[in-house]
């Protein structure tokens, strides 16, 4: 096959995880996608857990088993990964937003993941190891799903998305100033593309900020919605309309509540400057 990594199953826990679940898919006959489709999750999945790039979830590991007619390899396999510095539900949702027709989130504090500069990713991991939350591994770990994520997006029919960033994302300094011009000057680009809305919400909209905590909404290309939050703890996927739809219409009053897109770049302009 061609560009097939070889894997090393002595490199870490993780490789071995890759390196059965290969073996397995393989003697199946299935291609990375099959294998997807049987999962429910997308072939980049498949493609970065197998290449020991992102980490098996314990719900990934039943389904493959299941899919594969394992019995119980991968589960065992996947409780020797050591510990993650992902938080719990996150894997499995960016599957999901790999293949979304729509993504709309609102972030609090810091500029989400989609939408972040390497350097500005780095000066956030770097800040978690100091504080001794995480390690210099796992630091890597979170930088290198930035990444990912960011590359999932770049494919023949990209999503639409849709961005609310409460004031506070802009005017938090992370790093020196020369990350926060580049991170700026980097929603200011992302606001220029065809597919992209972008928006702030400032301090002054108060009460009428819909969320307190960052939300995500995906619109399948089935149509089928889904929501993400978090808890300090984990992340919560959510796929029932009675609980996702009054999450999406109180992003449609936010978004019709925050500035539009021509003011909040001029927002966005004026941090750069630094001017009130």
């Amino acid at each position: 096959m061609v560009n097939r990594k070889e894997l090393d199953p002595e490199r870490s826990p993780r490789a071995r995880f890759g390196q059965l679940l290969r073996a397995l898919r393989d003697e199946r006959g299935w291609t990375q996608d099959e294998l997807a489709e049987r999962t429910g999750c997308s072939g980049t999945h498949i493609s970065a857990v197998e290449t020991g790039r992102r980490p098996p979830t314990t719900r990934f590991a039943a389904s493959a088993d299941k899919a594969l007619g394992s019995g119980d390899r991968l589960q065992r396999q996947a409780r020797a990964v050591r510990p993650t510095a992902l938080i719990e539900g996150l894997p499995e949702f960016v599957t999901h937003e790999a293949r979304a027709a729509e993504i709309r989130l609102y972030e609090v504090g810091v500029i989400p993941g989609l939408l972040q500069t390497p350097e500005y990713a780095a000066v956030l991991a770097e800040s978690a190891v100091r504080r001794g939350a995480i390690t210099p591994d796992q630091a890597r770990e979170r930088i290198n799903l930035v990444a990912e994520r960011q590359a999932a997006l770049v494919r023949p029919r990209p999503p639409l998305i849709f961005v609310v960033l409460d004031e506070g994302c802009i005017r938090r300094p992370v790093g020196e100033p020369a990350v926060m011009e580049a991170q700026l000057a980097r929603l200011i680009e992302f606001s220029e593309l065809p597919n992209s809305v972008l928006q702030v919400a400032p301090f002054g909209m108060g009460e009428r900020r819909s969320f307190d905590l960052p939300v995500y909404v995906l619109t399948m290309p089935d149509r089928s919605l889904m929501s993400y939050a978090e808890s300090a703890q984990r992340g919560h996927l959510e796929r029932d309309n009675q609980t996702v739809i009054p999450i999406l219409t109180a992003y449609h009053q936010l978004q019709a509540d925050a500035p539009s897109q021509a003011d909040s770049v001029a927002m966005i302009e004026q941090v750069r400057k630094g001017t009130p």
